[in-house]
């Protein structure tokens, strides 16, 4: 079925990024192809792309490149882009993957609008297709099994031998075919070859199997059918079924792009689809270090218990990035930073997660979150009494206000802030020394208590009543220490989970210095033991209202949100997006 026609209109936030009028970027070879076909007019000017995700697992950072991508170029020449799903195999799919896609991709920020569809749409044309095909002595039935095709298929460096079956009719061949659809054969009795040149220096047109019978049940069309396309068979003709023009996919496919334009070729001569035919382009897929994005090592991750499920913060897929509080801006930045090549390269992890930082901290609400709580008395301040700071809800945005922050006796403070014999260096609290309490007093430490084994329970201080902030004759007071800190009486207990990278090596389980000839060495290993702590923090009493996914800069601490899933109105458990800097430059991890 032909794509529905356009409107025309451009999403805000493409309108504001890319424009035709601009030149392109010398990174984004695509959009010289784009430019050059709008210059000779050979799709009239415009421009149909697709995201073709399998409905077999769910998307992750590479995926939001593609979708970047894809959405992104339509986008900003005025087209179009769809969202299909090449559900081809209905032994891995299911609705569950189908859904999460849909998700992951509106959360990004993309709309399809009417572009919704599914390969199974599709499964009646290319039958015919397939008919077409052998009609046209471009097809037959192989009856040889898996293995035997494979040594008849010969390697890089010597040719294939024709298959016994290769010179069948084209009756005998249309008879098997229509019973293999019919059900009379056993899954692997036959397969459906495309007949091309099994001397092809190209592997992948060395007879490429087309149609396989597989008895599974698929999650759209049920038990219609007992015989699928393969991937590559589907693909293209998704593409024309859909009037795509530029079909753009991973380098991984440009082995495959000769059968692509073999196959519309061939459809097109006996007169399924008009010309021009889509083209297919092939770009570098996302490299990136600290992770692993195959998606059978994630399968192995999450089936091995190594992180808590498809969306836990720590596995790099689109719901894993949400629930930790990564954001669509943020990698829409990447997406844009990192530009489109043809050749493979890395990308470290901490260029995605500068531009999370960068989109938070324009974006992120301020609140004090105290993470390793030490209490902090205040002698000489009236017990019982209590007063109101004031404290911006954004330094750079003064039109979202100020925020009330109670002050008493008694307050939290990071255990860290203390050291009761201070190290060269040190200007935070300890016994004689003066500091400011952020948005509060200035106070000077007197001492400490300690239990039985020597730790700390508590550090005591005196405030001075003429040094709250904002007040005349605060500045008269200089301080190199300036603490944040929560009133203990009206402070939040919350769970706080701090998240870091997963793998403790830029490229997991590969080979580093100093292993031995001949190591295998498993990704698995490189996990970093320290990927997440939970901790029982005391927040600043606002944040109590937090509802699921607002998202905060907890002063010092970095960039946290509100679990999506194990969040309570009135109750919520935060997660950390990232730290304030590049904690792993910093420690030369």
């Amino acid at each position: 079925m032909p794509a529905a026609p356009y409107n025309g209109e451009v999403l805000p936030f493409f309108a504001a990024m890319t424009s035709t009028s601009s030149a392109p970027s010398a990174s984004n070879f695509i959009r010289n192809i784009v430019d050059e076909d709008n210059r000779t007019g050979k799709w009239e000017g415009r421009v149909e792309t697709r995201f073709p995700p399998e409905p077999n697992g769910y998307l992750h950072y590479g995926h939001a490149k593609s979708i970047c991508l894809n959405f992104g170029l339509a986008e900003s020449y005025g087209g179009v882009c769809h969202l299909r799903f090449d559900d081809t195999n209905p032994a891995k799919e299911d609705q569950e993957y189908v859904d999460a896609i849909i998700e992951a991709v509106r959360w990004l920020g993309f709309d399809w609008r009417q572009h919704l569809y599914f390969a199974s749409d599709y499964f009646d044309i290319m039958y015919a297709c397939a008919e077409s095909l052998i009609k046209a002595d471009k097809a037959y039935v192989d009856s040889q099994s898996a293995d035997e095709m494979r040594v008849r298929r010969g390697t890089l460096t010597e040719p294939g031998v024709d298959s016994p079956c290769r010179n069948r009719g084209i009756d005998e061949n249309l008879d098997l075919f229509r019973r293999m659809k019919a059900g009379e054969f056993a899954d692997g009795a036959y397969v459906l070859r495309a007949k091309i040149d099994m001397a092809s220096p190209n592997i992948n047109l060395r007879d490429p199997a087309i149609y396989r019978i597989r008895r599974a049940t698929h999650h759209r069309t049920g038990d219609k059918w007992c015989i699928y396309p393969m991937y590559t068979f589907a693909h293209p003709i998704e593409d024309a079924i859909e009037n795509v023009t530029h079909s753009i996919c991973t380098l991984e496919f440009e082995d495959q792009r000769p059968f692509y334009e073999w196959l519309l070729e061939a459809l097109a001569d006996a007169g399924h689809f008009p010309r021009p035919l889509p083209h297919q382009i092939e770009f570098a897929r996302l490299n990136l270090t600290y992770v692993v994005l195959s998606k059978r090592k994630l399968i192995q991750l999450v089936d091995g218990a190594y992180v808590s499920g498809w969306n836990d913060p720590r596995l790099p897929t689109l719901s894993g990035a949400r629930r930790r509080g990564f954001t669509p801006e943020g990698f829409r930045l990447f997406a844009e930073r990192i530009g489109v090549a043809k050749a493979d390269s890395w990308i470290d992890m901490s260029v995605l997660e500068e531009c999370m930082r960068e989109h938070l901290n324009d974006a992120a609400h301020r609140r004090i979150a105290v993470l390793d709580p030490l209490k902090l008395i205040i002698a000489n301040y009236p017990e019982g009494a209590s007063e109101l700071c004031q404290a911006p809800n954004h330094p750079l945005k003064p039109e979202l206000g100020m925020r009330d922050i109670p002050f008493s006796r008694e307050l939290w403070i990071e255990r860290e802030d203390f050291m009761e014999t201070p190290v060269k260096g040190f200007h935070r609290l300890y016994p004689g020394n003066t500091v400011r309490l952020r948005y509060g007093y200035v106070v000077k430490c007197t001492g400490c208590e300690k239990d039985a084994a020597g730790k700390v329970t508590a550090v005591f201080a005196e405030y001075f009543p003429d040094s709250r902030s904002g007040t005349p004759g605060a500045d008269n007071y200089k301080t190199k220490g300036n603490l944040h800190w929560v009133c203990a009486a009206h402070a939040y207990t919350a769970e706080v989970r701090l998240y870091d990278r997963l793998f403790a090596q830029p490229h997991p389980g590969q080979r580093r210095e100093g292993d031995p000839e001949g190591f295998e060495r498993d990704f698995l290993d490189d996990i970093n033991p320290d990927s997440i702590r939970v901790v029982e923090a005391r927040l600043e009493p606002a944040l109590r209202a937090a509802r699921a996914e607002d998202r905060f800069q907890f002063e010092r601490h970095g960039y946290f949100v509100a679990d999506r899933y194990d969040s309570a109105e009135g109750a919520p458990v935060f997660n950390r997006a990232i730290p304030l800097k590049d904690s792993w430059a910093k420690s030369g991890k």
